[in-house]
C-alpha cells in the first residue's frame, strides 16, 4: 500500500509537469539505481559481515530562524552550534564507502542555515551527487534561486514542516510563516523539485492532518508527492505529555491514516503508528535502519532518543569511522531489544509493532538502557527528563495505555491465527 502510494505519488507529479525532466532523471539515476537496485548493500554487508545501517539522520546546524513550540532541537538564537563541512562530508562519504548508502536525512536546527565559510547545503549536496538527500526545512529560506539550484543538483528533495493550516502553523511556528511556505511551495513546482509534507500531530491538531482536506489541499492542490508525520514527541524546550496525542486519538489517527493510504492513494507514513511498514523500531543503528548525529557531533539512537555514549569528533581522533558508532553500548541494548521484540524473530514471535517506538512506546526499557551503558543526555531537557519522576511515570502510563487498545488491532489485523 504504502509503496504504490509512493509511485503514484510521483506518478501524478510527472502527469501535472510538477518534476522536470532533468530532475527525474537524476532520481531515476540516483534513487531507483544507488539506493532501490543496488547490489552494493549486499555487497558491504558481506565485507562487513553484518547488515549495515541503510542511512543516517545529519543535523548539522542547532541555528535557526523560527522557535517553534516543542521543537527537539531546542532551537535558540543563541544555539551556534555547527558541524564543520570536513567532518559533515567525511560522515557521508564514509557511509557510501563503507555501508554502500546513497541515502542521507538531514534535519536541524534549520539545515538551510548551515554554512562552514562560504560553503551551504547545496554545495554538500553537489559534493556527493550520487547520493539522494532528503531535507526536512521550515522552507522560509527556499527562495527562488535555492529552488533553482535544488533543480540543477537534482538529488534532493525538501519535506516542508507544516501544522495543518495557516492557523495551527502560525500558532507554532510564528505569524507569516504558513505564506512563506506557499511561496516556497511555488518556488520549487516552478523549477520541478519534487517535495513532500512533515507534520507533527499534536492533541490539538492530529484530527487535521489525517482528514481529506489536508490531503486535497497538500497532495491534490500544491502538489507534494509524500507525507511524514512525527507525533509530537516531549524531549525539546518547554517539553509537555499534554501536546501529546492521547493513546485513543492515536488509535482512531491510525485508522484514518490507513484509510487515506488505501484509499485516497497518498504516501502518508507516521514514524510510530507506521511501524509495521518498517518491521518496528529502525533506530540505533538497526540492520536498514539509521542513527543519529547532532550539530555538536553526538550520535544517538535517534533524533527522537536524546542521550549519547559517543561523539563523532571523538571517533575520528581515535582513529575510528562511522562502524565505530555501532559499537555503542547504548546501541546495542537497543538492538538487542529490537531483535527480541520481532525484528529477528520468526513472524508467530513477533510482538505488536503498532507500538513500536523504545522511547514513546516502551519508555521504561529505554530509561534502564540510558541508565545501563552510562549515556549522556545531548542537551538539558533531557538530563531533566531522566530527574523528572511525573514525567517517567507520565511516560511509562502512556506505553502501557497504547499496549491496551492496540493490541486486540494487532490480533485482528496482523496475527495468523490458525484455524
Amino acid at each position: 500500500d504504502y509503496l504504490m502510494a509512493l509511485l503514484l505519488g510521483f506518478d501524478r507529479a510527472i502527469q501535472r509537469g510538477l518534476i522536470s525532466k532533468h530532475v527525474m532523471n537524476r532520481l531515476l539515476d540516483v534513487f531507483v539505481g544507488n539506493v532501490i537496485l543496488t547490489t552494493e548493500r549486499e555487497e558491504a554487508a558481506r565485507s562487513l559481515g553484518f547488515a549495515p545501517p541503510l542511512f543516517i539522520l545529519v543535523s548539522p546546524t542547532g541555528k535557526c530562524n523560527l522557535r517553534c513550540v516543542g521543537c527537539y532541537a531546542a532551537s535558540d538564537p543563541g544555539n551556534h552550534a555547527s558541524l564543520d563541512f570536513d567532518t559533515f562530508d567525511r560522515i557521508l562519504t564514509e557511509k557510501r564507502e563503507l555501508w554502500g548508502s546513497h541515502f542521507t536525512v538531514i534535519s536541524g536546527g534549520e539545515p538551510f542555515m548551515w554554512r562552514d565559510g562560504q560553503r551551504g547545503l547545496l554545495d554538500m549536496v553537489a559534493r556527493h551527487p550520487s547520493d539522494l538527500f532528503m531535507v526536512y526545512t521550515n522552507s522560509t529560506l527556499i527562495t527562488d534561486d535555492v529552488a533553482k539550484r535544488m533543480a540543477e543538483l537534482g538529488n534532493i528533495t525538501p519535506a516542508i514542516s507544516v501544522e495543518g493550516f495557516e492557523e495551527e502553523t502560525d500558532a507554532r511556528r510564528g505569524k507569516g510563516v504558513y505564506r512563506r511556505i506557499l511561496t516556497a511551495f511555488e518556488n520549487l513546482r516552478r523549477h520541478g523539485v519534487p517535495f513532500g509534507v512533515s507534520a507533527t500531530p499534536t492533541r490539538l491538531n492530529w484530527e487535521t492532518i489525517v482528514s481529506d482536506r489536508f490531503t486535497d489541499f497538500y497532495f491534490e492542490g500544491e502538489g507534494a508527492v509524500y507525507g511524514w508525520l512525527f507525533q509530537y514527541m516531549p524531549i525539546g524546550r518547554g517539553q509537555s505529555l499534554d501536546l501529546m496525542v492521547p493513546p485513543e486519538q492515536r488509535v482512531a489517527m491510525l485508522g484514518r491514516m490507513q484509510r487515506l493510504v488505501r484509499e485516497r492513494k497518498v504516501f502518508l507514513a507516521d514514524f510510530w503508528n507506521s511501524g509495521t511498514v518498517s518491521n518496528g523500531c529502525i533506530c540505533a543503528g538497526r540492520p536498514g535502519g539509521y542513527f543519529y548525529i547532532d550539530w555538536n557531533g553526538n550520535i544517538a539512537p535517534c533524533g527522537f532518543v536524546p542521550y549519547a555514549t559517543d561523539n563523532i569528533y571523538t571517533i575520528y581522533a581515535n582513529g575510528g569511522s562511522v562502524n565505530t558508532a555501532l559499537d555503542s553500548p547504548l546501541f546495542k541494548q537497543i538492538r538487542a531489544w529490537q531483535d527480541q521484540y520481532g525484528y529477528a524473530e520468526p513472524g508467530e514471535r513477533t510482538q505488536n509493532w503498532l507500538c513500536p517506538c523504545v522511547i514513546r512506546d516502551h519508555f521504561q526499557l529505554l530509561k534502564e538502557a540510558v541508565c545501563d551503558t552510562r549515556a549522556k543526555p545531548i542537551n538539558e531537557e533531557a538530563a531533566i527528563a531522566l530527574r523528572d519522576g511525573d514525567y517517567c511515570r507520565g511516560m511509562a502510563h502512556y506505553g502501557q495505555e497504547l499496549k491496551q487498545l492496540a493490541d486486540p488491532i494487532w490480533a485482528e489485523q496482523y496475527v495468523d491465527t490458525p484455524t
